[in-house]
């Protein structure tokens, strides 16, 4: 699944291509995702101009004059850019979704398990049921050690998971949460109520690094958001813990340990983290 990285990612590289252009034309040739795109979206969105695109979690906001249309990417799904002769490319299995906008450019959504999204509401997205939920977003300074301390108090549940809890912060999925907790010396499973706010503090800088560094480096390595298939995948990035179970830690040259942590895999080093 795209991670925030990849997300943000995405966002960042589509967006010069389409923001400030109207909505020509919505093109739905699969309606069935996650929750079925409304009948409607078309009368909402074309003739209109897209003013701007947020991102909030994994969700990416594509803001209008009178609403928002949200849309999560969910396991599978991607974004590209068409242009010029390349918006009258013939669909494959896969392609749902065709947005074209003015100037004839088009964003094209391919989502091969279908458990994205497309949605649209006219309400400040801030009160969405999909949104307003969320903890803060964990590259700005609402979150922060005092914050994290405070919402771990006396809870029970093993670090990881807590910080992979979106009602906590966003964003932190499983790839990030197992280099973050390594980078900060804390074991995956241990009690989030059991942490200092000396290890708050480690960890929480831990995760803005390890986010903004994956951001940082799909500038460099992402697919061309104008050719290929557009999709993010995850960042060519030298990961410490994450898919290297049974190898060798890099810092102490023990052998690092994989387990299952709330049904994820997660790798952790008995010697480095504690």
């Amino acid at each position: 699944m795209p991670e925030l990285p990849e997300v943000e990612t995405t966002r960042q590289g589509i967006a010069p291509h389409i923001v400030g252009r109207k909505v020509k034309q919505l093109v739905v040739r699969n309606a069935s995702l996650r929750w079925p795109i409304p009948s409607d979206l078309a009368t909402q969105i074309e003739g209109q101009t897209l003013r701007s695109i947020d991102r909030r979690g994994k969700y990416l906001l594509l803001n209008f004059a009178h609403g928002t249309a949200l849309w999560h990417l969910g396991m599978s799904g991607s974004l590209r850019i068409l242009q010029g002769s390349g918006v009258q490319e013939p669909p494959a299995i896969h392609d749902h979704v065709d947005v074209i906008f003015s100037g004839n450019v088009a964003v094209r959504f391919t989502d091969p398990r279908r458990f994205g999204a497309l949605l649209w509401t006219r309400e400040p997205i801030g009160k969405h049921q999909l949104i307003n939920h969320l903890g803060p977003e964990p590259l700005t300074d609402a979150f922060d050690a005092a914050y994290l301390y405070a919402r771990s108090r006396t809870r029970k549940t093993a670090i990881k998971t807590f910080i992979m809890d979106s009602k906590i912060v966003v964003g932190v999925g499983n790839i990030y949460a197992n280099e973050a907790l390594f980078a900060a010396g804390i074991r995956p499973g241990k009690a989030a109520g059991s942490l200092t706010k000396a290890r708050a503090e480690l960890l929480v800088s831990e995760i803005k690094k390890v986010l903004q560094k994956a951001i940082t480096q799909g500038g460099t390595t992402l697919r061309d958001f104008t050719g290929g298939d557009g999709k993010p995948g995850y960042f060519a990035q030298q990961l410490a813990v994450y898919g290297r179970g049974g190898k060798l830690c890099r810092v102490c040259a023990g052998q690092l340990t994989e387990t299952r942590l709330g049904n994820r895999s997660t790798v952790y080093c008995r010697v480095c983290q504690s």
